[in-house]
């Protein structure tokens, strides 16, 4: 489904975030417990109210989790941003971030294909020791 961000002024209910975003209402939660979606409004009646600014918070950090950071990382990147107050900062240690994580993953590439080798290895020998069994 093709999901449009509301206007700036439109309100979204947490279920209608949940729709646009794939959440669940207790992660949206959880997000705002932990400071990720920080000054998140409230209706008359304390419920949550949601708009623009929050679908791309949660879009973001949505894809920060699928690159592999965690979320104190991603936390660490809003402090980053408030404390310093412009992007170039963000970006600055998200690039750092991402960067530490690239190398980790190069480093497990290298071990499972240093396992992948063995493995292959070992099923040639057991090939050969089922041909020896046959004969």
């Amino acid at each position: 489904m093709s999901w449009q961000a509301p206007d700036r002024d439109e309100a979204l209910s947490i279920a209608e975030l949940r729709e646009a975003t794939g959440l669940t209402a207790r992660t949206l939660r959880y997000y705002e417990e932990l400071g990720l979606l920080p000054g998140v409004r409230r209706r008359a009646g304390g419920r949550r109210v949601y708009g623009r600014d929050e679908v791309q918070r949660l879009r973001f950090i949505t894809r920060l989790k699928a690159l592999g950071l965690s979320l104190a990382e991603i936390r660490e990147l809003g402090a980053v941003y408030a404390i310093e107050g412009s992007t170039r900062a963000m970006l600055g240690r998200l690039d750092q971030l991402l960067g530490r994580h690239l190398d980790e993953i190069d480093g497990r590439l290298g071990e499972l294909m240093a396992l992948r080798d063995e493995i292959a290895k070992y099923r040639d020998h057991v090939a050969s020791r089922i041909a020896e069994a046959r004969t």
